[in-house]
């Protein structure tokens, strides 16, 4: 049996034994050590650098960069959104074909398959989207603005979509609403328009 003073490059054995086992008493690799310090080093650095200088971003602050990044970018993506060209989009067959499908799985419990707001002689909680008449105005961007924002009064109208659809498929639908209707068409303010007040 070798004990833990031999000199040969085997493995050395501890002199006692735990629970039956005889445990060996073997230096560990040079590259693992290494890794080891290096990590307790660059652990002392890091934590000074970020800690004590203040140097490096919170995980919260890139959070927040990046979070106003993508503001800014739909910011400039909605400047560039006017009536005539969402009028062009609602022209093209694949913008209208997308947003015809967005539609069919957020907008037809309230507004209807046909846009009509009523389901088999039964009126539903939305307003009819192929008439001329409008609560919240009926250019274009108003439309966007609505179905992005919400009604001004949630509870008595619709919820924002933006969150949830993203400003992209919520062009595309108010594409596919405004391919059901014409430029230059007469629009009407209805009665119980806020934008008559």
């Amino acid at each position: 049996m070798k004990t833990p003073h031999d000199k040969n490059n085997g493995p050395v054995l501890r002199e006692h034994s735990y629970d039956g086992i005889q445990e060996y008493d073997q230096k560990l690799p040079n590259w693992w050590l290494a890794t080891w310090y290096i990590t307790m080093v660059w652990f002392v650095i890091a934590w000074v650098a970020y800690y004590q200088f203040g140097l490096g971003q919170s995980d919260t602050h890139e959070v927040e960069q990046a979070m106003a990044k993508i503001a800014q970018q739909q910011k400039q993506e909605l400047e560039l959104i006017n009536d005539d060209k969402l009028w062009a989009m609602s022209k093209d067959p694949k913008v209208v074909e997308a947003g015809a499908a967005t539609y069919a799985t957020t907008c037809v419990a309230c507004h209807a398959a046909d846009l009509s707001a009523h389901l088999a002689g039964a009126k539903l909680p939305g307003l009819p989207l192929i008439d001329q008449e409008w609560k919240h105005g009926g250019a274009p961007t108003q439309i966007l603005t609505l179905v992005r924002k919400g009604a001004p009064d949630v509870t008595k109208g619709m919820p924002p979509w933006e969150p949830q659809l993203g400003l992209q498929r919520v062009v595309e639908v108010v594409a596919f609403i405004l391919s059901k209707h014409n430029p230059g068409e007469p629009i009407t303010l209805a009665a119980d328009s806020p934008l008559k007040k």
